[in-house]
């Protein structure tokens, strides 16, 4: 039986075109890490088994309407000896809403080093968040030390999946792409400042895949408010597993209209 990120991000259509009926969101708006991971499937359609997700650099161009179907066009920007460059759209009604650049990578045998440094807070620390607002996001386990409007949890936070994910990098790619977009917009408050109602929505986000993600393993996601001007909040982080390896970095800006 397919997991549960395996059935959202499952596409139809062949080729370079695809189309999913899985939409939904908050507010009538569509959950940006869902489109993200859904034009991460439609890339990786598109490229050899072998060639695996690298990163990824997305713009938010429209708000999304739940309910309505999504289609992927991906364009084949470039095939090399190493690397694959896809070109993503995603439009409702012929609409485009969302556009993303995806790089994908043939391993190599190389150095495996990052940067010392531990945990910001021990998962030991941390307690049960409560379950997601959106019965769609809460497909993962999260403990956390903070809260904010709605019980939405907010950075640093440890997560897993609550079930099995399939050993298959591209989905587990795109699960991780799917809890990547979660809590960065309220990190990236002015500080002071509290979360407008609907007043505050994601511009573009880019995500690093460095090492292999295991979604039933805690992973921590740490990310701090960067800069806020011109009414755009920058926010960075890292995804880290147990054991201290970096998995993934990100960056996303939001726009606040205050």
């Amino acid at each position: 039986m397919p997991s549960w990120i395996a059935d959202l991000v499952r596409l139809d259509g062949e080729g370079q075109t695809f189309r999913s009926a899985a939409t939904f969101g908050a507010g009538g708006r569509l959950f940006g890490g869902l489109i993200a991971a859904q034009a991460l499937a439609a890339a990786g359609a598109t490229v050899e088994p072998d060639r695996l997700p690298q990163s990824l650099h997305a713009y938010f161009i429209k708000g999304g309407k739940v309910g309505v179907d999504v289609e992927y066009v991906v364009e084949l920007t470039r095939d090399g000896k190493s690397f694959n460059t896809r070109r993503i759209t995603a439009s409702q009604d012929d609409v485009p809403i969302f556009e993303m650049l995806a790089s994908f990578h043939r391993a190599e045998t190389t150095t495996d080093w990052q940067r010392p440094g531990s945990p910001s807070i021990a998962l030991a620390d941390a307690t049960l968040a409560n379950p997601l607002p959106e019965q769609w996001a809460d497909h993962f386990e999260i403990r956390s030390t903070k809260t904010v409007v709605d019980n939405w949890p907010i950075q640093p936070m440890w997560f897993r999946s609550r079930e099995p994910i399939e050993d298959d990098p591209l989905v587990r790619a795109c699960a991780l792409t799917f809890i990547s977009d979660v809590g960065l917009v309220p990190t990236a408050r002015p500080p002071g400042e509290e979360l407008p109602g609907g007043g505050a929505a994601s511009l573009d986000h880019a995500l690093w895949l460095h090492r292999p993600f295991d979604p039933r393993q805690w992973h921590l996601y740490d990310a701090e408010a960067i800069s806020h001007n011109d009414a755009r909040g920058l926010a960075r982080g890292s995804i880290i597993s147990e054991d201290g390896s970096l998995v993934a970095s990100v960056a996303q800006e939001s726009l606040w209209r205050l």
